[in-house]
């Protein structure tokens, strides 16, 4: 009797501990601003599910991804680790190997093991294969099976990059054996027409870069040949991947999943489907934000029709800052009117400043996040050490040096975070309390191609940006005593981990 009441007690504790594991779900979007959603101050464009997340769950004002530009921003939301510390992080062509150890710890593979199905659609952008990169035509591997997810259905890098095709579980799909892929990112391909020879051919064009390989009217970054039937057509790409996304979580709805769900909007080229069109009054910038909130809307449907909405915990949160022209003439700058991308921060993606990697931040678990504002700080970089406590997987601390148990703040049961952070772009910051402190850094002080500020002073800059959230005022001589002080974080930060 005794043995059975036992066996009773384990089973009816195990069964606790799998109720408690909820789904995780985090949605990722490509370049989106902290001003560009309704939640975050937006009028000009409505996002009435990107609300609901916001209005149901606990929105951040004080979230950061790590850095201002895409790749090194993922590569520590897999890892755990600040991406300066590896070399080979920046941000990487179509055809690059994979930048992830498969031998280190991710944030996918600690799911695994604690008994979670493991999901990635949409966009990849940390580079598949080999170092030098993948062969298109066959398998493609190592990529994200081996660092964790049991299923992926993504975009090699970005939609302005060749190839432009789908892969799906390690392969390209819809590929002809007979027509296969060549990619290169140095010469052109004889006989393949370019944007930049032949515009004629362009129903988007481009206004800096972007003038090489033609696909589907519009002109990439990469030279591209073959693989005629397995291109993409940008203007489905948004039903694509939620689509995929939507049976994912059918599929798993029996048991606790991990989805990272990355849209490819807002990025260029911003080619939304012909239903969104005049969604806004910004142009194909505003209505990507439009069809980015249906995406996330079919899936608070999909969840809501399948009873998992209280069984799911979701992150809703962008990848980096704004960028208004970032290649293409899609009358971004001309019909921004009063919107402000960045909000009330200065800078954008490619910058040091706080509207690179200040950006959305939502944690929405209904029955468990009370709703509400936190002015937490908290980071991406700390999804791992944190889901890793939600599911009862212990870390390697030896490979994850950077990733903080910050599950209290995430979900709302204690209003303080980090005690700092370090910002990156082409360089490095440090965030202290409400103290931002820039080193000096020469080169350009704007991103003439883009317009966008980068930070760079070889005065160094401090701000209160408690006080100054435009970074306007710097205090830098000051507070020589605050600067030693974030100094001394920056270099200990450093010599915690690997060095770069």
């Amino acid at each position: 009797m005794k043995r059975l009441l036992l066996f009773l007690s384990l089973a009816l504790s195990i069964h606790a501990i799998a109720a408690d594991k909820p789904n995780i779900l985090i949605i990722l979007i490509d370049d989106l601003g902290y001003g560009d959603v309704g939640c975050y101050g937006a009028t000009a464009v409505k996002t009435p599910n990107v609300d609901r997340l916001a209005r149901e769950g606990l929105r951040f004002t004080d979230g950061h991804c790590t850095s201002g530009t895409c790749t090194p921003s993922r590569y520590a939301i897999m890892t755990g680790e600040y991406p300066w510390r590896k070399k080979g992080t920046g941000v990487l062509p179509g055809d690059a190997g994979l930048i992830i150890e498969q031998e280190r710890g991710t944030l996918p593979a600690t799911l695994q093991k604690a008994g979670y199905a493991t999901g990635a659609i949409g966009k990849w952008h940390l580079g598949l294969g080999p170092q030098g990169g993948p062969d298109w035509n066959g398998e493609i591997k190592p990529g994200a099976r081996e660092v964790g997810f049991d299923y992926s259905f993504i975009m090699a890098a970005t939609g302005d990059r060749v190839p432009c095709v789908y892969v799906e579980n390690g392969r390209v799909v819809g590929l002809d054996p007979k027509d296969p892929i060549k990619v290169n990112y140095s010469a052109p391909f004889p006989g393949e027409p370019t944007g930049k020879a032949n515009p004629e051919l362009l129903k988007l064009h481009y206004s800096h870069g972007h003038d090489m390989a033609i696909v589907n009217g519009i002109s990439r970054i990469g030279y591209m040949q073959g693989g005629k039937s397995a291109l993409w057509k940008d203007e489905d790409m948004a039903d694509t991947f939620t689509q995929k996304a939507v049976k994912f979580v059918e599929e798993n709805k029996d048991h606790p999943f991990y989805l990272y769900f990355a849209t490819q909007d807002i990025h260029v080229p911003r080619v939304p489907n012909p239903r969104f069109a005049g969604a806004t009054t910004m142009g194909p910038r505003g209505d990507a934000i439009a069809e980015m909130d249906w995406s996330v809307g079919e899936i608070l449907s999909t969840l809501d029709r399948l009873k998992l909405t209280d069984k799911t915990l979701i992150v809703f949160t962008s990848d980096n800052g704004p960028v208004v022209d970032d290649g293409y003439k899609d009358e971004a700058v001309e019909k921004l009117g009063s919107h402000k991308p960045a909000g009330p921060w200065r800078g954008g993606k490619y910058s040091i400043y706080e509207g690179g990697t200040r950006v959305p931040f939502i944690v929405r678990w209904p029955g468990r996040v009370k709703p509400g504002v936190s002015s937490a700080l908290v980071c991406q970089v700390d999804f791992h050490a944190s889901f890793a406590e939600l599911v009862g997987q212990p870390l390697n601390t030896e490979k994850q040096w950077d990733s903080q148990n910050q599950l209290a703040a995430l979900l709302g049961d204690s209003k303080e975070g980090r005690d700092s952070m370090i910002e990156d772009a082409n360089g490095r910051a440090v965030r202290a309390g409400s103290w931002k402190y820039i080193p000096p850094r020469p080169g350009v002080k704007r991103n003439v191609a883009n317009n966008v500020e980068t930070g760079n002073d070889p005065q160094g800059q401090l701000y209160d940006v408690s006080a100054d959230n435009g970074e306007t005022s710097n205090v830098i001589s000051a507070h020589p005593e605050k600067v030693a002080e974030l100094n001394k974080i920056l270099d200990s930060t450093r010599d915690a981990g690997r060095h770069p």
